[in-house]
């Protein structure tokens, strides 16, 4: 298959490369760090796959799309951005999360070899669809409900939400406020914002994290900088996003 690389990084350029080489099934027609260069060459060369970063500086990966005639079958690589790798699945577009790894790799192949043999989808009403729903302002407050009463409260103030007792709770000032999301809801509403969620039933401001203290099972605490100095589990597949949010 015929491919072409673009991500502004240029170690995340040659290192899925080196991958994309050892599988054997690919022949890299090119790379750009500067999708400014990318565009120029999508435009008058055919690749049959798109390997394409989303957040780039200059030119999202979503604008370059939008300026092609034609578009190839893409596979997008980001660090995050969970509302959009949501639409990316429910339209069969495939995702990998960086840093790449062999074993996500081998997955997206499997998954693009359906692709290829598939119709393709309007790659172009999907992305107009997406670009239109990150751009939405998120919200700064969120609503809490005690009976009758309804209060607001300021997500900044938020050190974290979880899921107990069949209900979610925001906790903030000390104090623990009912809020009517789950926290999968949660997570999409406020993708764009300092949340992360770290277990099934937990969602953590990373503005509040402290510290991080390994746990067992490969899996890692957190404590906050509340008065509490709340600890909180981060389950073991949620490990890597937690410190892709916290740069470390």
């Amino acid at each position: 298959m015929k491919a072409y690389l673009v991500d502004d990084e240029p170690l995340a350029v040659r290192r899925l490369t080196r991958l994309l080489e050892a599988t054997g099934r690919f022949d890299i027609a090119g790379s750009a760090t500067d999708p400014e260069v990318a565009l120029e060459f999508l435009s008058r060369e055919s690749v049959d796959v798109l390997f394409l970063d989303i957040q780039m500086p200059g030119m999202t990966g979503f604008e370059l799309l939008a300026r092609l005639r034609e578009s190839p079958v893409v596979i997008f690589t980001t660090a995050y951005d969970a509302y959009a790798l949501k639409a990316f699945e429910v339209h069969s577009i495939d995702y990998l999360l960086k840093p790449i790894e062999p074993e996500q790799l081998d997955r997206a192949i499997g998954k693009l070899d359906r692709m290829l043999s598939a119709p393709r989808p309007d790659l172009r009403s999907i992305v107009e669809q997406v670009t239109a729903a990150l751009a939405r302002p998120e919200p700064e407050r969120i609503a809490t409900r005690a009976g009758e009463r309804i209060q607001f409260i300021d997500l900044a103030r938020v050190t974290h939400f979880f899921a107990e007792d069949k209900l979610t709770w925001a906790a903030a000032g000390g104090r623990n406020y009912c809020v009517d999301y789950t926290i999968a809801e949660l997570e999409e509403r406020l993708v764009r914002r300092n949340f992360v969620r770290i277990h099934r039933a937990t969602l953590v401001n990373v503005a509040w994290v402290q510290e991080m203290d390994a746990w067992f099972g490969g899996g890692v605490l957190v404590r906050l900088r509340d008065d509490k100095h709340t600890e909180l589990q981060v389950a073991r597949d949620r490990v890597r996003a937690l410190k892709e949010r916290l740069a470390v």
